[in-house]
C-alpha cells in the first residue's frame, strides 16, 4: 500500500512576475545608480588620499578597523 507520489525532479515554483510599479522602481534606481556613477567619473582622482567612499558622508573615518568620529 504505496500512496506516495511518484518521485520526480524538484519542482521549482514560476518565478514572480514584478508590477508595473516595481519595475518602474527598479528602472528608476537604476538610472540613479549610472548618473551617480557618471558623476563619480567625472570627479579627479585623490593622489595621496585614503580611498574608497568619502569618510564624511558616513560621518566618521575609519582606516584599519580604528574609527574616529570629526
Amino acid at each position: 500500500m504505496d500512496d506516495a507520489k511518484p518521485q520526480t525532479d524538484l519542482e521549482t515554483p514560476a518565478p514572480r512576475q514584478l508590477s508595473p510599479a516595481a519595475k518602474r522602481a527598479l528602472a528608476e534606481a537604476e538610472a540613479r545608480r549610472e548618473a551617480y556613477k557618471a558623476e563619480e567619473a567625472k570627479l579627479p582622482l585623490e593622489i595621496g588620499g585614503r580611498g574608497g567612499k568619502e569618510p564624511g558622508r558616513y560621518g566618521d573615518w575609519e582606516i584599519k578597523g580604528l574609527t574616529s568620529d570629526f
